[in-house]
């Protein structure tokens, strides 16, 4: 290799690792996209996993307790969320 190729190649790798350095900043950006959006999800799954635990007490309630009409009470939860949306419709 002459001294007229090493001094063509100088510049050529300058700019490649320049062209690096950004391509590895702009994926460890996507990376920690990635994991926000993750984490978002996570805290979604949660919460549906909290609302539905606590439909399954209310369920073991009623299933456990013998001294009430267990379809009136079923009834009355699905009525529930209908009456619910309906007070937060006046309330806006």
């Amino acid at each position: 290799m002459g001294p007229e190729i090493v001094g063509a190649m100088i510049p050529i790798f300058g700019m490649s690792l320049g062209g690096f350095a950004m391509w590895t900043k702009h994926q460890r950006r996507m990376a920690e996209m990635r994991l926000m959006a993750g984490s978002a999800e996570n805290g979604q799954a949660i919460e549906h996993v909290r609302e539905l635990e606590e439909r399954v007490r209310v369920l073991e309630r009623i299933v456990t307790d013998k001294g009430h009409d267990v379809a009136a009470q079923i009834e009355a939860l699905r009525d529930a969320p209908r009456i619910e949306a309906r007070i937060g419709e006046r309330a806006q």
